[in-house]
């Protein structure tokens, strides 16, 4: 066979062979063992090299298809298990260098022709080759194939992210692999010029395309997951490290410092001979300028590697002596930068948004480095280096400055940086810094607020800091009285600004803020305000003025009585000049009669709100100063006793700011209020000051108050009602006709408390309907403007209904009760609205006085009208509960004669929305009256709609789950039992029942969806709860009870089979349900019965019967109507464990003592028992459905505490097989034992408490068989993990005598398992939290329990091992927390509860 096969050679090197034979013969020759040619593999490997090479140096000329098969089966031998175990054997076999440089051609072929096809098996190739070593070496021993490789996969790379197409994981796998490949080389070359010219000719423009394309690539589902989460960060990584080992070596440092430093260089000369000059960073910039990628890419590439390349600089050669050389390093770098262009003169119009965009960032990185790396020394520089920093920052400030672009937040932080570097940067042009940045900025964008603030706080703190703060101030006026960039500046304070502002005024001395203040308001009164009239520009220039004064005066520190005299003499005259100079001349200019077109005018109307927010700052700052200190004289003292009451009950400005006339004021206020602007809401503040003013008075007037704050409401009736609005930031000199809304109702919210007392009914009402309308369209702003720090109408309202005031607010929580009820009425259909008779619109009517219930104990009764006022009283209250009684029996009549209102899916929604909102209410605070109000509405939604055909029945479940929780919500409060004033118990019971019964036909579709079961939870707790308050309150309760009873007993032809096509089965689970919850609440009261009340118990009793009987006719007609193979129904587990819980219950009260026959009949008794066995069958194949899980659960701990209940010679080991069964599932996870570890312990401890001593040690038996090690081994974990929970379930559970025994006996042999089990475990990372962390708290609960029972410290010790062998490195961060907690648990039981141990553990 061997002389056969042994010409094969020379068939290969035969001309007269075709290639498709030479290919099937080396095919054949490598895999048969057969073919007997010496050195067979490397004959091969040669053989197929030298095919290849020769047709790419263009000798032979082969088809496309032939040369694709040769590159395969290059590949197939390459990753062949049989060279690989060759080489492992040590038999030598290699590549020719030539291969190495055909792979790099054909590479470099698909970077030209730009298509990646056919590339496949040629990188297959390439890998396979970098990752054996023994083949490695063709590139490894000539570096420079190497580096061309690793050029050829960069630009292919480049290409395949700058494409549309998905990207694949092979190329960067590659990639990453040459990458590998090449620092490892690097790091072993000797030659750092030759390094630094290979990355510099070969490597640093790919590399720097490459990291720029992986940064900024918009990743997609359809590119490869390994690649976006792993590769793409790791390449980005060995990219920055070859750039720094291959350009920023410590030997190129003179180099660097020789070019840089001319003079350094001329020093050098004199010492002696230099060597031959390297110049590196004329080469780096060099090859940043050569256009070595696309043009619209060239720029951004640049951009982004100036920084890396600056951050890489500092990383290697930053100390404190090198800081001249980094700093020349920087601005040899930022020439790179287009920006550059701009200081020698290029227009500014070359560069497009994007363009300045990604500069200003990499100038911002720049910056940062600088600032963070310490840099720029000022007195280092100004003194040794004739401020050569100082000069190139001051010019990058001139230029930042000259071409603003206050729209891209990079440009605010520059700016930022170049102060934080040294405010002298900016100084010089401080006003233009304040006037491009702030005042003139047009910056309104959130993602630019933030770096603008952040920059003019940078300014505050730092003139703060050098207690320059008026120098900042008097720039910042001279700003605002240059003519406006714009018509219409942005507020000078937006809010964030403000509280910058507060930070700062609080840690000024008094006399700079004075000396502001000051110099504004002299500015005013000499500059402005005899030029405003007629002016709009000086009018936005006064109001600009106006709003720094009100935020001054704001924000400033109170005067108090440890304030110094002269500071306060100061403020006094400084608040009499703004008054008399100011104010006062504005009051005169508005005044003067306009006509309607010159009202129009924008002049006036900045007039007017400059002109009210400095009359409101005036007064609100003038009576704080003389409440907080009183050494404090008001301007108005000289009127001291004007406040009287005459003088409040009209408007009386004259108390509050005097020098200004009535008549003169009511011009003033007449004009204001024609603008929904800043003016129209400081007069709302000043009526509200006025009001609070009044109520400190000895006696107030009551008729000023009512006045006033009628006034406030009616200023925003107009625009509230218009429906437009936009969010306000709080700023009051920003009130705009959108945002005026926002701020009225703001105000109007946050003082409920003074004006409700003082408003009519009718304007209560009035609130309470705009805020239901606001809070409809609430949810929608609040998902739209979540993360928007600004105030809007929807979340003032949210805030208000989530406040604890409101159920305080009595009068407005009843009328807005009253307008959520109107609103729910108005939703329903058409025709029915019509009805007077429906209840919703009787429970909404206006005539009938539903706040009496609340307005009657506050009313004054006078003494000679008590019998009148009393019957009137009587009358109104019993006029709102006969109109309670009526909407009761209405609704009860509809529900039995079955006259729903047929409602759509969109009235369904917006029913389902209102309903949303009244759960926001306090419905457990309500009165009686609107406690019964609320579950009349609510009961009516569920007896008197239904939801038409066309409906989506997941919306009706939910609809109908959110009756029934508000519903219980009304159950907890401590009114709930005024319902039954209006109804008899059973009526509402049956009321419902039918309601559901008759919606459910629908639901058969539903049944197996997540909500079909919070439904039924829903409907279950309502029962409960209201069966507990008819047995709780002790009147009717048999008649009650038994009428319910006979009403569901009378459903039963409604119950079919579950599988029948003609049946209901939502209908049977809900009467099911209904069954069970009457026989739960019956049997757990009869339980909680004292002794003494057998008689009530007798009566229960009797009740509960024919309950159980119909219960055990359902049960057993659904287990009927199950298939072998058909699940149960979760609804059935817990009727049947409530069935059992009764019988037992009644067997205990008859004196039955542990003998089934002795009260269940014997069919009773086959039922549990066939249950059980269903139960224990569907029990492991459970999986994750935790609400089965836990019923079935429930049912076993009833079930098997009575043993006699087991069915033949079944015993508690079944059970414990069944459950360890179950936590071997695939579903089952350690989240789902912790979920269902309580229903677990609760079985074993009955399981326990009546097994016998044989059943435990099989049981134990079961457990140890567990904790095998073969079992992990055979990566079982599921039954390691099993044994674990059981053993920790265990030590739960109370043993006594020969089990308790057993269990501590075999102690020693679980400690040891556990120990092994754990050292196997953590050797696979993904065992940490499925098998070790359970482990650990097994073994501290093991410790705490065998506290006295553990004596031997072998075995504390061999717990304490188990400690020892958890990694603690590399772990995940929830991970990592849960071992730490468990190693935390079982180090503090060895502590506590083995201290003699732990003393022994340390020798």
């Amino acid at each position: 066979m061997a002389a056969i096969y042994s010409g094969i050679y020379l068939k290969l090197k035969s001309a007269k062979t075709s290639w498709e034979e030479k290919l099937k013969l080396a095919h054949f020759a490598w895999i048969s063992h057969q073919c007997v040619l010496p050195n067979k593999e490397q004959v091969l490997l040669d053989w197929v090299s030298h095919a290849l090479v020769s047709y790419y140096n263009k000798k032979p000329e082969l088809e496309d298809e032939v040369v694709e098969k040769l590159w395969a089966y290059l590949d197939n031998v390459i990753h062949s298990r049989r060279l690989q175990n060759l080489l492992k054997s040590g038999k030598t076999i290699g590549l020719s260098f030539s291969i190495a440089q055909v792979i790099n051609e054909r590479l470099s072929e698909a970077c030209s022709q730009k298509t990646q096809q056919n590339v496949g098996t040629v990188l297959s190739c390439s890998s396979g080759i970098l990752s054996t070593p023994s083949l490695s070496i063709i590139y490894t021993a000539k570096c420079e194939l190497l580096v061309d490789l690793l050029s050829k996969l960069s630009k292919l790379a480049c290409q395949q992210l700058a494409s549309d197409d998905a990207v694949g994981s092979q190329l960067f796998s590659v990639l990453q692999l040459t990458f590998t490949q090449y620092l490892l080389i690097q790091r072993q070359q000797t030659n750092p010029n030759r390094v630094f010219g290979q990355v510099t000719s070969h490597l640093l423009q790919p590399c720097l395309v490459l990291r720029h394309l992986l940064s900024v690539r918009s990743w997609t589902q359809a590119d490869d997951n390994h690649v976006r989460q792993h590769l793409s960060r790791e390449i980005r990584n060995q990219v920055e490290t070859l750039l720094q080992a291959g350009l920023f070596q410590p030997e190129l440092f003179s180099s660097y410092k020789e070019e840089l430093l001319p003079e350094q260089e001329l020093q050098e000369k004199k010492k002696g001979a230099l060597k031959s000059l390297l110049l590196p960073v004329n080469t780096v910039q060099t090859k940043l300028g050569s256009g070595f990628c696309e043009p619209a890419l060239h720029g951004a590439v640049v951009a982004g590697s100036v920084s890396l390349l600056y951050k890489l600089f500092l990383d290697s050669y930053c100390k404190a002596e090198n800081h001249l050389v980094c700093f020349h390093m920087l601005s040899r770098l930022f020439g790179c930068l287009r920006l550059s262009g701009l200081q020698q003169g290029v227009r500014e119009d070359t560069l497009s948004p994007a363009d300045w965009s990604t500069d200003l960032l990499a100038l911002e990185q720049l910056l940062n480095l600088v600032l963070s790396s310490d840099i720029y020394n000022v007195a280092s520089d100004r003194i040794r280096h004739k401020e050569v920093q100082f000069g190139f920052y001051r010019k990058l400030a001139q230029m930042l400055m000259r071409h603003s672009q206050a729209s891209i937040p990079a440009w605010f932080r520059c700016l930022k940086l170049l102060m934080s570097l040294n405010h002298l940067i900016v100084e010089p042009d401080l006003d233009d810094l304040v006037a491009s940045a702030w005042i003139d900025a047009r910056a309104s964008e959130p993602r630019t607020n933030k770096p603008q603030e952040a920059l003019i706080n940078t300014m505050f703190q730092t003139y703060s800091k050098l207690r320059q703060f008026p120098r900042l101030f008097e720039v910042v006026l001279t700003v605002i009285c240059w003519p406006a960039a714009d018509e219409l500046r942005l507020p000078v304070f937006s809010a964030g600004l403000t509280v910058k502002l507060r930070e700062c005024l609080l840690e000024l001395p008094p006399s700079q803020i004075l000396d502001i203040l000051c110099l504004f308001v002299e500015k005013c009164q000499t500059l402005i305000i005899p030029a405003v009239e007629g002016s709009a520009d000086m009018a936005l220039k006064l109001l600009s003025v106006s709003s720094v004064l009100h935020a001054f005066l704001f924000n400033m520190r109170s005067l108090d009585d440890v304030t110094p005299s002269p500071v306060v003499l100061r403020t006094q005259s400084l608040l009499a000049k703004m008054q008399k100079g100011v104010i006062q001349p504005l009051m005169e200019l508005l005044q003067a009669p306009r006509g309607e077109e010159e009202k129009s005018d924008l002049w006036l109307r900045k007039a007017s709100d400059s002109a009210l927010l400095l009359v409101y700052t005036w007064v609100e700052v003038d009576t704080l100063f003389g409440v907080s200190c009183s050494k404090y004289v008001s301007p108005t003292a000289e009127i001291a006793g004007a406040l009287t009451e005459p003088a409040a009950r009209h408007w009386g400005i004259s108390a509050f700011l005097p020098g200004v006339e009535e008549q003169c004021w009511e011009r003033v206020v007449e004009l204001a209020d024609s603008f929904a602007s800043t003016s129209k809401y400081c007069l709302e503040l000043l009526t509200l000051q006025k009001m609070k003013m009044i109520l400190v008075q000895t006696k107030a007037d009551l008729q000023a108050l009512q006045h006033a704050a009628a006034f406030i409401l009616e200023s925003g009736r107009s625009s509230l009602s218009r429906g437009e609005s936009e969010p306000w930031d709080g700023d009051i000199s920003a009130v705009s006709d959108l945002t005026y809304p926002t701020a009225h109702w703001h105000l109007v919210i946050s003082n409920l408390t003074i004006l409700l007392p003082y408003i009519s009914l009718k304007d209560v009402e009035y609130i309470a309907n705009v805020l239901l309308e606001t809070l409809v369209l609430a949810k929608a702003q609040e998902a739209a403007t979540d993360q928007e720090p600004s105030i809007s109408i929807g979340k003032i309202s949210l805030g208000l209904m989530h406040s604890s005031f409101l159920p305080e607010m009595k009068v407005l929580h009843c009328a807005f009760l009253t307008s959520l009820i109107n609103q729910i009425a108005r939703v329903l259909p058409t025709p029915a609205r019509d009805s007077v008779d429906l209840p919703l619109q009787l429970l909404a009517a206006g005539n009938i006085p539903w706040h009496e219930e609340i307005l009657a104990p506050c009313r004054p009764v006078d003494p000679l009208e008590e019998p009148s006022e009393n019957k009137l009283l009587k009358d109104e209250l019993s006029l709102s509960w006969k109109t309670l009684e009526k909407v009761a029996q209405c609704i009860v009549l509809l529900a039995k004669n079955d006259c729903p209102v047929i409602l759509k899916e969109s009235q369904l929604e917006s029913c389902l929305g209102l309903l949303e909102i009244a759960s926001l209410l306090k419905l457990d605070s309500l009165l009686p009256s609107d406690c019964t109000r609320c579950f009349l509405v609510l009961l009516s939604l569920l007896a008197n709609t239904r939801a038409s055909v066309s409906c989506s029945n997941l919306l009706l479940l939910k609809f109908l789950s959110t009756c029934f929780h508000l519903l219980r919500c009304l159950q907890a409060g401590r009114n709930a039992n005024s319902v039954f004033k209006v109804f008899h118990a059973s009526n509402v019971l049956e009321a419902v029942m039918t309601s559901q019964l008759t919606a459910s036909k629908n639901f058969t579709d539903v049944l197996m969806v997540p909500v079909w079961a919070q439904y039924l939870q829903e409907v279950q707790a309502f029962l409960e709860n209201f069966l507990q308050m008819i047995i709780e309150r002790r009147q009717s309760v048999r008649l009650n009870l038994e009428k319910f009873m006979s009403f569901l007993v009378s459903c039963k032809p409604d119950v079919g089979a579950a599988k029948s096509k003609d049946s209901n089965a939502a209908a049977g689970q809900l009467l099911l349900m209904a069954f069970t919850t009457l026989c739960h609440v019956v049997t757990l009261y009869l339980q909680q019965l004292p002794e003494k009340k057998l008689q009530s118990a007798d009566v229960l009793s009797a009740l509960l019967e024919p309950v159980v009987l119909q219960m055990v006719r359902t049960v057993e007609h659904g287990l009927q109507s199950n298939t072998q193979n058909q699940p149960l129904p979760v609804a059935f587990i817990p009727s049947v464990t409530t069935l059992l819980k009764a019988d037992l219950s009644h067997g205990v009260k008859k004196g039955w003592q542990k003998e089934p026959s002795g009260f269940l009949e014997q069919p009773r008794i086959k039922l549990y028992q066939k249950f059980y066995s269903q139960v224990l069958r569907e029990l492991p194949c459970a999986g994750g459905n935790l609400q089965f899980l836990q019923c079935a659960l429930q049912f076993l701990t009833v079930f098997c505490s009575v043993p006699e209940l087991y069915p033949g010679k079944e015993t508690a080991v079944m059970v414990v097989f069944a459950i360890k069964k179950l936590l071997t599932g695939r579903a089952i996870t350690t989240q789902v034992i912790q979920s269902m570890e309580t229903e677990l312990t609760e079985v074993l401890v009955q399981l326990l408490g009546n097994c016998s001593a044989e059943e435990f040690y099989t049981i134990m038996r079961l457990v140890l068989q567990g904790l095998e090690m073969k079992n992990v081994w055979q990566q079982k974990a599921k039954e390691v993990l099993s044994a674990v929970t059981l053993t920790k379930l265990l030590l739960s559970c109370p043993l006594s005598g020969d089990k308790e025994k057993a269990f501590w006996f075999a102690s020693p042999q679980i400690i040891t398992a556990l120990a092994m089990q754990t050292k196997e475990a953590c050797q696979d990372q993904s065992l940490i939290s499925t098998i070790v962390v359970p482990i650990l708290e097994t073994v501290a609960a093991l410790l705490r329990q065998g506290e006295g029972v553990l004596l031997n410290p072998h075995h504390v010790a061999l717990a304490f091992s188990i400690l020892l062998t958890v990694p603690l490195d590399h772990l995940k961060t929830e991970d990592y927390r849960s071992v730490f907690l468990g190693v935390h648990e079982v180090l503090f039981s060895i502590v506590q509860c083995h201290p003699k141990k732990h003393k022994w553990l340390r020798l």
